[in-house]
């Protein structure tokens, strides 16, 4: 489980792009294509390398004015499953 000084970021080569043809975003990966929502986007936009998870999950909470402990379980199941697939790095 990623901790929260953990400082997360994508991988190399992968990227969020927004889906045109379709509407919403995918998260795009050598040889791999993910449908996201928009949830998953705000976090992802945030995984620089510079912040820790624990200020990504404070900003999202705050600008979403949603309970912290919501935000932060979701944010770890995002990131935990996406560093399994090797698409995010800590």
């Amino acid at each position: 489980m990623i901790g929260a000084d953990a400082t997360p970021r994508l991988a190399r080569g992968v990227r969020v792009q927004a889906d045109r043809v379709r509407g919403g975003f995918n998260l795009l990966a050598p040889e791999h294509v993910l449908r996201i929502n928009a949830s998953s986007v705000a976090i992802l936009t945030l995984c620089d390398g510079q912040r820790s998870l624990r200020q990504i999950v404070d900003g999202l909470a705050a600008e979403y004015a949603i309970d912290r402990s919501r935000v932060e379980g979701e944010t770890i199941a995002l990131l935990d499953d996406l560093i399994g697939r090797r698409m995010v790095e800590t």
